[in-house]
């Protein structure tokens, strides 16, 4: 039975004396440094019976072994059976604590909470801290060039990554830092759990411990002293023995401590809680340390720790995640449903990768077995619990700077940066740049210090602080920064146009309608504002300048015109303007018009139309599929007949006969085409060869574009004044000279 006092020998009290002369401070002092009473550190000068924990600690704080001063000492390696034993007794007596405590989560708005085992989904964390890394501005931008690169993490600097459990293993203390919501505390439950159930690190014994809780327990106790408190049945009637069990057991070094959320505790408490930390791993070395904290929360040095960074959600764990998440609700079916309209959807996919953000769209997928039509509605919901609600369901109380920006301020600066940045075409940004931006910002609010020395501290003090507590802004190399999620900084973009809009601003974005990166804003943005009709209207008026200069693209809208009048009263003019402009968008090899056909309820001639133009354009790839087609659907004898003589001109295209189906092609194709386009002019009034140059063709799929994105964002959850819709709609794809007769009018 291990004893629950101790007392010094005489030749120990004259050790410890000795030492304490060494140090060159008094019993008062020693008191004083470990928050340890006076009357026990006279105690145990007088070799009287001291507690253990507290004859140890200051053993320790003497540089002395404990076991030699109390005159205790045992053969160095201690019989593994007696630790073993002990190892174990505590164990059984902690499992339902442990399972209690680590056992469950409930995040966000969850009625109830969920079994972690149910959901947990394996944690990957990448070695090399993403701020440490040093590419260049250069190399990153080059990875997003022509917003074509993967927003599947922002085009993400790739490492290998490493099983979570794998680095717990090779690292005997390891600080795991993560984005908000990445689950670092999750993770660190999981290791508990699995520690209880001996499937992790079976010989040791695991103590899960929340530091903002111990920063902030009555008295403030050390860590040791706090240890059996973090079982709280055992916080009574049986804290001296569980707490003397614990000892031995962190003396062996087989003790697995997990320390979570260093970032969440107050400033008051934080240096003197850095101490204690690195104190007891001091002391205690030989035992397993994992402790939490958020990227960028404070500057911190550990130098017993190795840093890792928790990486975002793959594919995989995504799919594993929402597998294990609907199965726990007994509805597998919205998890299939699910990972289907996200493979669909990047913007949706990209938040996903943060798991605090994938729970939020399970929460909300769960309720409608769909996301949100009005996209800008989701997204303000994932801001709203990575801006408020995460810290605050936690009483966690944040930067002092930060704090007197208010919700509505935070979010404007965030507005301010992402639209400023996004106009310039920039995803990534320089400390310093945004350092700048910051003080700007921040320079006119209330409390604020006006000393420029001040406000370099305070704007630095505001990015490190987004970073920490939102994640919103995150240091995707060293000294360079990027929103932490496309989406967010197309979202925070659109909110600054939403909240300005004066006529210079809309003037300056609606300059940007053909370009592809903008989309999404402009989707966004019409969706936020109370009446978009001003908006729209600018835009359909710059779409339709695109092609308003170039005299050749003006005819071939005048021709689009035309052919869709031959066919009014089966479909509503613009849809078969928009028929005809993809119909021709194929002769430049273009896969719109597969989109755009589909949905359409096309007439017979329509079809004939689409079939005849899809055989002069694939003829020469042998293939006839769409010549046979087209006689299929012909009703004129004439227009057959000729067809069916073209067809008899082509050889025999059968495997067996390729070669020479390309050497005759090769010799008649150009002559044999010019043929079929003749005879499609002359009764049809298509394929006529527009010979447009490599830019008038760009220029064509940036006007059908541009006037998809009008569409898209009509028929989205935005309000539009009725004339207005119906005047954009039903001048869509008209010629300027169409276009100005209908306002003149």
């Amino acid at each position: 039975m291990v004893e629950k006092s101790l007392q010094a020998t005489p030749e120990g009290k004259k050790a410890a004396q000795d030492a304490l002369t060494g140090l060159g401070i008094t019993q008062k002092l020693l008191s004083a440094r470990k928050n340890i009473s006076l009357s026990t550190v006279s105690k145990f000068f007088n070799c009287k019976p001291v507690d253990r924990i507290l004859f140890v600690q200051i053993c320790e704080t003497l540089n002395l072994d404990w076991q030699a001063i109390a005159g205790t000492a045992q053969p160095e390696n201690s019989p593994i059976e007696e630790i073993g034993t002990i190892v174990q007794s505590v164990r059984q007596e902690i499992r339902s604590s442990i399972q209690e405590q680590c056992g469950t989560m409930r995040v966000l708005d969850m009625t109830q909470p969920i079994g972690l085992s149910a959901i947990y989904t394996n944690v990957n964390i990448l070695e090399k801290m993403t701020r440490q890394q040093t590419p260049k501005l250069s190399e990153l931008i080059e990875r997003c060039k022509d917003a074509d690169f993967d927003r599947f993490g922002l085009a993400d600097i790739q490492q290998k990554r490493v099983d979570g459990l794998e680095a717990v293993e090779q690292h005997n203390k390891l600080i795991v830092l993560g984005k908000p919501g990445a689950g670092k505390t999750t993770f660190l439950k999981r290791l508990a759990i699995l520690c209880i159930d001996e499937a992790f690190q079976a010989n040791r014994v695991p103590v899960f411990i929340t530091l903002k809780a111990f920063a902030e327990a009555p008295g403030q106790p050390t860590l040791l002293e706090y240890l059996p408190q973090s079982f709280e049945r055992y916080q009574n009637e049986r804290s001296i023995e569980i707490a003397t069990k614990l000892q031995t057991i962190l003396e062996a070094g087989q003790a697995l401590i997990l320390l979570d959320g260093l970032d969440e505790v107050r400033d008051t408490d934080n240096q003197r809680v850095i101490r204690e930390i690195q104190d007891f791993a001091r002391q205690f070395h030989r035992n397993q340390f994992v402790m939490t904290c958020r990227i960028a929360a404070r500057e911190y040095t550990f130098e017993q720790f190795t840093e890792v960074e928790v990486a975002d959600f793959d594919d995989d764990q995504i799919r594993d995640f929402v597998a294990k998440w609907f199965n726990a609700k007994n509805d597998s079916v919205k998890s299939e449903s699910f990972l289907a309209k996200l493979k669909n959807d990047d913007r949706i996919r990209e938040l996903a990768t943060n798991p605090l953000l994938l729970t939020l769209l399970c929460l909300v997928f769960g309720e409608a077995a769909d996301f949100p039509t009005n996209r800008s509605e989701l997204y303000e919901e994932g801001l709203d619990v990575l801006l408020k609600k995460w810290d605050a369901k936690r009483n966690i109380e944040r930067d002092r700077v930060y704090r007197k920006l208010s919700l509505q301020r935070k979010e404007d600066l965030l507005s301010h940066l992402a639209y400023t940045f996004f106009e310039r075409g920039e995803y990534f940004f320089k400390q310093r740049v945004v350092v700048d931006r910051i003080i700007q910002f921040i320079r006119n609010a209330p409390n604020i210090s006006q000393d420029e020395a001040d406000l370099e501290l305070d704007g630095a003090a505001v990015l490190k602080s987004i970073e920490a507590q939102h994640g919103l802004l995150i240091e995707r190399a060293r000294n360079i920064y990027s929103f932490s999620h496309l989406t967010f900084q197309e979202y925070f973009a659109a909110r600054q146009i939403k909240e300005q809009r004066t006529d210079a601003l809309l003037s300056d974005v609606v300059s940007h309608v053909a370009e592809k990166r903008w989309r999404e804003v402009f989707r966004l943005t019409v969706e936020m504002l109370p009446d978009a009709s001003q908006l729209l209207q600018l835009m359909k008026g710059e779409v339709d300048q695109i092609l308003a200069g170039d005299e050749k693209l003006q005819r071939f809208l005048v021709w689009v015109q035309e052919k869709s009048r031959s066919d009014e009263g089966y479909n509503k003019p613009v849809v078969t303007r928009s028929l005809y402009f993809a119909i021709d968008l194929v002769r430049i090899r273009d896969d719109r018009i597969l989109q755009l056909i589909m949905p359409l309820s096309i007439i017979d001639d329509q079809l004939l139309d689409i079939n005849l133009t899809l055989a002069l354009s694939f003829t020469c790839d042998h293939d006839d599929r769409a010549l046979n087609f087209a006689l299929d659907s012909i009703r004129n004898p004439e227009l057959k007949y000729q067809l069916q003589k073209l067809k008899e001109q082509l050889p025999d295209r059968s495997s067996e006969n390729k070669e020479n189906f390309k050497q005759w092609w090769k010799m008649n194709g150009q002559a044999w085409a010019e043929q079929l386009r003749q005879v499609m002019i002359q009764h049809c009034n298509i394929g006529h060869d527009w010979q447009f140059s490599e830019a008038q063709q760009e220029k064509l799929r940036q006007y059908y574009d541009a006037n998809k994105l009008l569409v898209d964002c009509l028929n989205s959850d935005c309000y539009v004044n009725p004339e207005v819709r119906q005047e954009i709609e039903e001048t869509l794809l008209l010629p300027i000279s169409e276009i100005e007769k209908r306002e003149n009018k």
